[in-house]
């Protein structure tokens, strides 16, 4: 055929023509064909719903782990009426004991690391369904910081929303048949125990897959020594937290007046508090003034309980319940149930109580110290001359055969009057104090004292970042008395001037 320049120009025309149609056919047929293909990929997801966001699953169902992506289709087509919600602290709650004590059929709608912002996501999708009669939900301070909803990948916030059209993004998306697939194969090999684990009163829940105890709570403590040390520079203003309670916790329970809500504070280690409160001041004293705030802003509601769980001795002082500073095992989420379901006034926040759970907290958290085995206990320091005040001292640590009070060397020289240099190169301090010298070092349980050799309880060492030294060693040393006696599991260490 000879180039088309040299045809004739009806001809031209006409193959023109010619081509355009078979364009046009060429582009309807990929359209109908993309159109047919997507149309069954939507179908497919539709049947199959591996998240079971459109319709309960109509095979033995298997549940991701990925919360945000999960809990839609769970709030949207599941049958109940109370809810659990909150973040990781409330992942060990046994929806069977939760109905036990609440009267209720519970789901568990949990998100691990969860801003109040994403957790009142998903009550909303839950409470839009109409059948929810109760909500325990447990309120960490952190959750109401501003939330980056995607520091952990893309949040999907269109399985929150109620458009269909934005729903793209699920049906072509592989993700959930990978876990899926996953997920049969885990139940095909597993042993029959761990599959009685794979269904819905055990879902999210850890309590069976972590280590507990003291040793594993230790060393987190050793590492938040350092690691935050800088963390009270990042926090926001009290008004901003206090605005977030207001938008995602607040705003849920005064437009759902037929719903009951049990608002609980779980109980960290007291370990933890004092982390805060010697490295995170602003951190520490905000979540304070929250609990008596957040109690003003609901006590107008009457759909409302508060139950505040943080000043438990019993559980906070022992380390064999954590596997962290912060997370206790599933034992304790089943003392909190029994409590709220029983309304137990020990916990219950009331206005004639607000006030002394806030006290207390503060009290525990002065007090606590801890040894290198991670026992735990009270220890108050006063002075003679003031014997209605606690002496305020940070990291305060038990060491030697005799866990004596080791507290950090700036605090216990300016505590005790003394003058104080320090060599950084050979790490040794001198402490001065009227006709007295005390020549100690980093390392050596050795000090010179007026000239002679002395031995400490135990070595001095540095934890975290601070020199810590043996308080009353120190204050005999630099001339002061000290009586040393234990109250009621507290021990009480008094100096007096001689």
């Amino acid at each position: 055929m000879p180039p088309e320049f040299l045809l004739p120009k009806r001809t031209r025309h006409r193959h023109k023509r010619i081509t355009a149609r078979a364009s046009k056919r060429m582009l309807a047929g990929f359209t109908a064909g993309s159109v047919f293909f997507a149309g069954v990929a939507i179908l497919f997801m539709y049947v199959v719903d591996p998240l079971q966001f459109y319709h309960k699953a109509w095979y033995n169902p298997i549940y991701s782990n990925e919360q945000r992506y999960q809990n839609p289709g769970l709030a949207k087509n599941y049958t109940y009426d109370t809810v659990v919600l909150g973040s990781s602290m409330t992942e060990n709650f046994l929806p069977s004991l939760v109905n036990e004590q609440l009267g209720g059929n519970t789901i568990k709608l949990s998100i691990r690391g969860s801003y109040a912002e994403e957790q009142n996501d998903i009550a909303q999708v839950a409470l839009r369904t109409g059948q929810v009669k109760q909500v325990l939900w447990g309120i960490d301070y952190f959750a109401l910081k501003p939330a980056d909803l995607d520091a952990e990948g893309p949040y999907p916030h269109y399985l929150y929303d109620e458009s269909f059209w934005n729903d793209y993004k699920y049906w072509f998306n592989v993700t959930p048949y990978q876990e899926l697939a996953k997920g049969l194969y885990k139940r095909a090999t597993t042993t029959e125990k761990l599959k009685k684990m794979m269904g819905l009163e055990y879902l999210y829940n850890w309590n069976y897959y972590v280590l507990y105890g003291k040793k594993y709570a230790m060393n987190t403590y050793k590492q938040a020594l350092t690691a935050e040390a800088g963390f009270g520079s990042n926090e926001e203003p009290l008004e901003v937290v206090q605005q977030n309670f207001t938008a995602y916790i607040e705003s849920v329970i005064k437009a759902h007046p037929e719903t009951e809500f049990y608002l609980y504070y779980p109980p960290y280690s007291i370990l933890r508090q004092a982390v805060w409160r010697d490295l995170n001041t602003q951190r520490y004293e905000q979540q304070l003034t929250m609990k008596k705030w957040m109690f003003d802003q609901l006590k107008a509601y009457p759909n409302v309980k508060i139950y505040d769980f943080q000043t438990e001795a019993e559980w906070t002082f022992n380390l064999d319940l954590y596997k962290d500073l912060s997370h206790h095992n599933g034992n304790v989420n089943t003392w909190i149930t029994r409590a709220i379901g029983a309304d137990d006034a020990k916990y219950r926040v009331t206005e004639s109580n607000v006030d002394q759970f806030v006290t207390t907290l503060r009290e525990q958290a002065q007090e606590a110290a801890v040894n290198a085995a991670g026992d735990l206990f009270r220890v108050q320091v006063q002075l003679a001359s003031a014997p209605d005040e606690l002496v305020n001292l940070s990291q305060k640590e038990m060491r030697g055969e005799n866990n004596d009070l080791f507290v950090p060397y700036k605090e216990a020289a300016d505590l005790l009057g003394a003058e104080s240099a320090w060599d950084a190169a050979t790490k040794t301090m001198t402490l001065s104090r009227g006709n007295h010298k005390l020549i100690a070092t980093v390392g050596s349980d050795q000090a010179a004292l007026d000239g002679t050799v002395v031995t400490l309880p135990a070595k001095i060492e540095i934890s975290g970042a601070r020199t810590i030294v043996p308080l009353a060693s120190f204050a005999e040393a630099l001339g002061w008395n000290v009586s040393t006696e234990t109250v009621d599991g507290t021990m009480k260490i008094v100096l007096g001037e001689k």
